[in-house]
């Protein structure tokens, strides 16, 4: 059975479009990678849990955010490594100066016995669509995709 994991894609107008909220992992593998690096905020979950509820935890261990909103389901998208995951819009205007993220615990450097602590999210910011997907994984540019086509129907 697939892993899964799933998160919230937030969004807000700006200058006539969209703009969207990705975070950038923490930790040592990605302290110097930027393009292609970063992601929505998500994490892993097992049954019975549901991925909504999920989504809406990760979420918040990541961001320290509860956002709250109508919520736009995307089509949940398989990653390279065989993961799916699921994904939901909200529209919010959030300080990302504000990201307060749980940590997580690493032997740093591999094979040191010295163990430090790590932010799941460095940081966040947001990005005009462009540019969103140019930084966002490739795996999870579908979700931006996606997200513009539907909003842009609306509008």
């Amino acid at each position: 059975m697939a892993t899964r994991s799933a998160g919230i894609l937030p969004y807000r107008w700006r200058d006539g479009g969209i703009e969207v909220l990705l975070v950038h992992p923490g930790g040592p593998f990605w302290a110097r990678k930027d393009i292609g690096a970063w992601s929505v905020a998500k994490g892993e979950y097992v049954e019975p849990e549901q991925a909504f509820d999920a989504a809406l935890r990760e979420f918040q261990e990541e961001t320290g955010l509860a956002p709250r909103g109508s919520f736009i389901e995307l089509a949940p998208l398989r990653q390279p490594s065989g993961k799916i995951v699921s994904a939901w819009a909200v529209e919010l205007d959030w300080d990302p100066a504000k990201l307060v993220s749980n940590t997580f615990e690493l032997e740093w450097p591999k094979g040191s016995g010295t163990l430090k602590r790590f932010p799941e999210a460095d940081r966040a910011e947001w990005f005009a669509v462009p540019e969103a997907m140019q930084r966002i994984l490739p795996g999870q540019r579908g979700f931006v995709e996606e997200l513009a086509r539907r909003l842009v129907r609306r509008g």
